[in-house]
């Protein structure tokens, strides 16, 4: 009887035990974020045209979801301004088809006439700068913001972070990962929508992420409970986690009214 009962108890323990071990292999997710640089105001009503009529339904189409479109704050100011898009995939052969399925379907390739045949040299945007990444571990899937209020005043906040060696930049992905960086701004509600190490960019090594506000006051209010917060202190006190990031960019940003975040 007794090697019954252990047999049909390490049965359950192992049934049991099935659904964690599937939920904590999440399969990571893979980011496309293009810039694209313009100037002038008939370059960005191109753009949104672009954006919001062509590309965007061809990757709902292509059952692509959570696009992300989003406008530099500082676009008022500046003189070269940003339209920011992000793509995520759940497979690295959707990224490496993506342009083949655009430009075998009719829908798109229509509604893509203009931005297709502008101008050669005034056309719809500057340049394009593209960055690919892979979504972090303990974050492997994108999120969207759980916000209540409108969504035209959420601040989108977007973080690059280099390091100055692969070994210092190892050191803050753990930080974020193992070391619980991302269970802080969790707790702290700043409703990150992704955390990706960066594969390909114009700066490496290098990772970045997106969080979300409620308003800028609110932004404000969580990064100073943010430096105050206890475990954060523990967390940055620690020797191995000493100088791993050697400079930080932040960009401020508003979602566009067709953005799927």
């Amino acid at each position: 009887m007794r090697s019954v009962f252990a047999f049909l108890l390490l049965l359950f323990v192992l049934i049991a035990g099935r659904p964690a071990a599937q939920a904590s292999k999440t399969p990571r997710a893979y980011y496309q974020l293009q810039v694209f640089y313009y100037t002038t105001a008939q370059q960005e009503q191109q753009l949104d045209d672009y954006l919001q009529q062509a590309l965007v339904p061809a990757l709902h189409r292509l059952k692509l979801q959570q696009i992300g479109v989003f406008k530099a704050l500082e676009n008022d100011t500046a003189t070269e301004k940003k339209i920011y898009v992000l793509v995520p995939f759940r497979e690295l052969q959707q990224w490496t088809q993506l342009d083949a399925h655009l430009q075998s379907d009719r829908s798109y390739l229509q509604a893509a006439t203009g931005y297709h045949n502008s101008a050669n040299k005034a056309g719809i945007y500057n340049r394009i700068e593209t960055t690919f990444l892979k979504s972090f571990s303990m974050a492997p899937a994108l999120q969207v913001p759980q916000l209540e209020g409108p969504k035209e005043q959420r601040i989108y906040e977007l973080r690059s972070y280099e390091s100055s060696s692969e070994k210092r930049f190892r050191s803050k992905v753990k930080m974020f990962n193992e070391g619980g960086e991302i269970g802080i701004f969790k707790r702290l509600g700043f409703n990150a929508v992704f955390y990706g190490e960066v594969l390909a960019g114009k700066r490496m090594p290098n990772l970045m992420y997106l969080t979300t506000h409620a308003n800028m006051e609110a932004r404000s209010q969580n990064w100073k409970n943010f430096g105050k917060d206890s475990t954060w202190k523990q967390l940055n006190a620690q020797m191995e986690y000493k100088e791993n990031v050697s400079h930080i960019d932040v960009t401020f940003l508003k979602a566009t009214p067709y953005s799927d975040l």
